[in-house]
């Protein structure tokens, strides 16, 4: 049933535009890791120079294991950057350090889509498990109003999406003017760096959204069959 050829046929577009972003994303941190910063400023070097003028002083750097691994901890106001961005005076790691340090400023904010993603994580990670569970019940059951809580439950995951979109791409626009009003990024081809880094990680963020509605509409498709049967 999971893999059924109507599946595939809601799912590989949804697959292959994940691919190809994620592909984007590397390709494009790659290119701009390589490009120094005029400025000699690593990204914890930057994003603390950031935490300054922004007045975020609650705010701690640390470093964490892996690639692109970098995010926001709003539990306790943490600025975690991966050791390629962290230590490397790059465009690529000034545009990441500035993006996630534009979530440390939503977050001191109260910035609203913010609060509500976060409102929507223990909703989310339930309902990623128990909505399928309960679409497949209401199915072998012929129960068409238990799989249709299902389906309810399991569009958690779709809205969540969603509210991430305003998240990143506002983090992104704080992270573009923060390096430009600071005087970290003055030439151009750092600002086209930081768009590029900064854009794929975007459309990264777009791709998920449209995969949690193709899934969705999968098992919406299931739910109205089984009960036109």
């Amino acid at each position: 049933m999971f893999f059924s050829p109507t599946y595939l046929m809601y799912m590989i577009p949804a697959f292959l535009l994940m691919a190809i972003t994620s592909w984007y994303v590397k390709y494009a941190y790659n290119k701009w890791s390589r490009i120094p910063a005029q400025s000699r400023l690593t990204g914890a070097q930057a994003a603390q120079q950031l935490i300054s003028a922004g007045n975020l002083y609650g705010v701690k750097i640390q470093s964490v294991a892996g690639d692109l691994t970098d995010h926001y901890d709003p539990r306790n106001k943490t600025l975690n950057l991966s050791q390629g961005v962290a230590n490397v005076a790059s465009v690529a790691s000034l545009a990441i350090a500035a993006h996630e340090l534009g979530h440390a400023m939503q977050d001191a904010e109260g910035y609203f889509p913010l609060r509500i993603r976060a409102a929507l994580v223990p909703a989310v990670n339930i309902g990623s498990n128990l909505g399928w569970i309960l679409i497949m019940i209401g199915l072998f059951l012929r129960f068409t109003e238990l799989a249709w809580l299902g389906i309810l439950v399991f569009s958690g995951g779709a809205i969540f999406a969603l509210f991430t979109l305003p998240v990143e791409f506002d983090a992104s626009a704080r992270a573009k003017q923060l390096l430009v009003q600071t005087g970290i990024i003055q030439t151009d081809e750092e600002r086209r760096g930081v768009n590029a880094v900064l854009n794929a990680a975007a459309l990264t963020y777009v791709a998920g959204l449209i995969t949690a509605i193709m899934q969705l509409l999968y098992y919406v498709s299931l739910v109205s069959g089984g009960r036109r049967r």
